[in-house]
């Protein structure tokens, strides 16, 4: 057996193992570079420890950090609950508006650094308490939730524009971040829309509205329906919509809410339970995102951290794009100086850095730069290219992405499949790279609306125990159905026509 096949054969192994068992895929990646390497290298010219270091990808590393630690920083002085105020008070607080709302907010916190589990878990209570108050399906406002952190996450400052470009870049292909990000973005929005249709959104086109009439920072919004009344869910919200009363906090964690009281135990108070989608959010999200534990409530108003976060924001993206700058280098700086400048917001945020997701990363990036360096990729497209079918390979990758996606990490694998790409993109009946790794990149990603992947575990995890189990099957129907048709939809629009 050629040392490539068991350096694939031990990829595989260590997706299975993360996948059914709570061990950290990132750890186990590293264990396999460590194990691999020592037989492969060791007794060379360089240590075996020195060579397998080599692999790590630093700058990643960076990125990662000071993306993480930047937006922490915003969570942290209210500037993320301040998005989301806006972002309702633009939709005209019209309840038809309210699921675009949250699909915006959650795509531009993805875009500009957010880990795209953490963004969810941040807005997903809220979100999920308006649709328990307004009679929204929980359905319907979880996956635009989900769907709208995947658009804005893979723009070239989000984690996985940024992982996917840099291994793009690091192997000599074609690539094409703005053309990934739009893709993104128009497939997540035309998805928006049946999910809408889907979903019971037909009925909040001649919805009420929400009125919001309550301006204090230490509230969330206060809201009342004017208008047409709308059907009310039912479940623990004694009388139905109440008006003047809050209707979430990013705080509750799915806990039903009456009269600005929460009715059931929060995490970790005496009586809490949880149920078993709940206890899978509870450990997928462990593996992905660190989460801020303090709750300060809804945030009205911009005050000096605030604009300050926003003028920050803005240079990251002004230095990036604009002028070429390192990305992970301009957010640590730009969260250095607000910690400096405004320090009451930066307590504790590099305890809320990603560190998980960063482990996820590098660890899974240093033993495919072992692979790498055996020359997998090469072996790989050899073989591929003995059977001479290039689309066939291209669709099974892509399903491949689709299908360990739904259940594990999605930064994990896309780390790992577009170098094991490489080989399609080569030779006489080369595939066009920006189509394959788009097709890829999308097919791994919107499957994220499983109940078994992080965001989609996290929906199911905010929903009352009333709708918790025709959320969990609906969204399993959902996700295995993105989980059949994506890839082939990727494949026959982005790799078959050969135009990219």
């Amino acid at each position: 057996m050629s040392v490539q096949l068991v350096l694939i054969l031990i990829l595989l192994v260590v997706f299975l193992i993360a996948t059914v068992l709570p061990v950290h895929m990132g750890a186990l990646a590293l264990v396999a570079a460590f194990i691999a390497g020592y037989f492969i290298y060791a007794g060379g010219e360089e240590s075996y420890d020195d060579t397998i270091f080599g692999f790590f990808p630093g700058s990643l590393f960076v990125v990662l950090v000071g993306v993480t630690y930047l937006f922490a920083i915003a969570k942290n002085n209210g500037t993320v609950d301040w998005l989301v105020h806006a972002a309702v008070t633009a939709s005209g607080g019209r309840l038809v508006a309210i699921p675009w709302a949250m699909f915006a907010v959650t795509g531009a916190l993805t875009a500009i650094g957010g880990v795209v589990p953490a963004v969810v878990a941040i807005i997903a209570p809220v979100g999920m308490s308006f649709a328990r108050r307004y009679g929204i399906n929980p359905v319907l406002m979880g996956l635009f939730i989900i769907n709208g952190a995947t658009a804005g996450g893979f723009s070239p400052l989000s984690i996985f524009g940024v992982i996917t470009n840099t291994v793009v870049d690091d192997n000599g292909l074609a690539g094409s971040p703005l053309f990934l990000w739009g893709a993104s973005i128009v497939i997540n929005i035309l998805l928006s829309i049946a999910v809408f249709f889907l979903f019971g959104g037909r009925k909040l086109l001649g919805g009420g509205r929400v009125d919001m009439t309550d301006r204090r920072d230490d509230d969330f919004v206060a809201a009342t329906v004017a208008g047409d009344a709308t059907e009310d869910t039912g479940a623990d919200i004694p009388g139905g919509p109440a008006r003047g009363t809050a209707v979430g906090s990013t705080g509750t964690g799915g806990a039903a809410i009456s009269g600005g009281r929460v009715t059931e135990p929060r995490h970790g108070e005496p009586g809490h339970q949880h149920s078993s989608s709940e206890d899978r959010a509870d450990t997928k999200a462990l593996q992905t995102t660190a989460l801020a534990t303090e709750d300060h409530g809804q945030v009205t108003t911009l005050d000096r951290d605030r604009k300050l976060t926003l003028a920050g924001l803005a240079l990251l993206v002004a230095g990036a794009l604009g002028f070429d700058l390192d990305i992970g280098l301009m957010a640590i700086t730009v969260g250095v100086i607000l910690s400096v400048v405004a320090p009451r917001g930066a307590k504790g945020a590099v305890g809320q850095i990603a560190w998980p997701t960063v482990l996820l990363i590098c660890g899974i990036v240093t033993y495919v730069g072992l692979m790498q360096d055996q020359n997998v990729p090469g072996w790989l497209g050899d073989n591929v290219a003995a059977l001479g079918l290039p689309l066939i390979a291209a669709l099974l990758i892509c399903y491949i992405g689709g299908v360990v996606s739904a259940f594990a990490s999605t930064t994990g694998i896309l780390g790992a499949l577009i170098p094991l790409a490489v080989p399609f993109l080569q030779g006489d009946n080369a595939i066009g790279a920006i189509g394959l790794i788009t097709a890829l990149a999308l097919s791994s990603s919107i499957v994220d609306s499983s109940p078994f992947s992080t965001s989609g575990a996290l929906v199911v995890a905010n929903a009352t125990e009333a709708e918790r189990e025709r959320t969990f099957k609906n969204l399993m129907v959902w996700g295995f159905s993105m989980v059949a048709l994506i890839p082939p939809i990727t494949w026959l629009i982005l790799i078959v026509p050969g135009w990219l």
